[in-house]
């Protein structure tokens, strides 16, 4: 299976409602490497790299987040793979 790469961007009540670490979470069980972080307007960025199933995963797993979040949008840039990423990690 192809190895690819989704950078996601999602908007709503997603800082102070520990987004960070349950991305951190659900990519560490599916086996998915790259990042995540808080941004300065009260969005987090994501970068996922993986084996496609496992990445588009992920990318659902956005959709809503952990318990506490409320998702209003998810934008998602879809590219090769640039495995750089030996895991995923908060930055």
């Amino acid at each position: 299976m192809a190895v690819i790469r989704a950078e996601v961007r999602v908007t709503g009540r997603v800082q102070g409602v520990w987004f960070r670490q349950s991305t951190k979470n659900m990519a560490d069980q599916h086996g998915v490497t790259g990042w995540c972080r808080n941004n300065p307007d009260g969005s987090v960025e994501a970068v996922f790299e993986g084996e496609e199933d496992q990445v588009k995963s992920a990318v659902d797993w956005c959709k809503t987040g952990p318990r506490l979040a409320r998702i209003d949008d998810l934008k998602v840039e879809w590219l090769p793979a640039a495995e750089k990423f030996v895991q995923f990690t908060i930055r």
